[in-house]
């Protein structure tokens, strides 16, 4: 397997549960309390090793959004999207800001 970015094995990561590939560092989570499609999700700065799908609008539990569905890089499951434009002020937060759900990632690396 190789993956375009290794994230530094000192750090906690956030990595795929499927391909293990890394996904992101603890220190790029803002927030544990999002919804995704099918269920629980984090909000990250930024993420390593996906790719992004066209921008579409969808209508969200916190407005209309223009969203792009991200994937990993390394075995193609969708992980979440990425927000390109929130429509109302209130949301504009989360412009270049990346969902994962919770159930498509793995902590690793010193979380003891």
């Amino acid at each position: 397997r190789t993956f375009r970015s290794y994230l530094p094995r000192s750090h906690r990561t956030y990595s795929c549960v499927h391909c293990r590939a890394h996904l992101a560092q603890h220190e790029e989570l803002i927030s544990k309390s999002f919804q995704g499609s099918h269920g629980r999700a984090y909000l990250f700065n930024s993420v390593v090793n996906v790719g992004c799908g066209p921008a579409e609008q969808r209508l969200l539990l916190t407005g209309l959004h223009s969203v792009a569905d991200i994937f990993c890089q390394s075995c193609k499951t969708t992980l979440g999207w990425k927000y390109e434009q929130a429509f109302e002020s209130s949301q504009k937060y989360k412009e270049g800001k990346f969902i994962i759900e919770t159930s498509h990632m793995v902590k690793e690396n010193g979380w003891d």
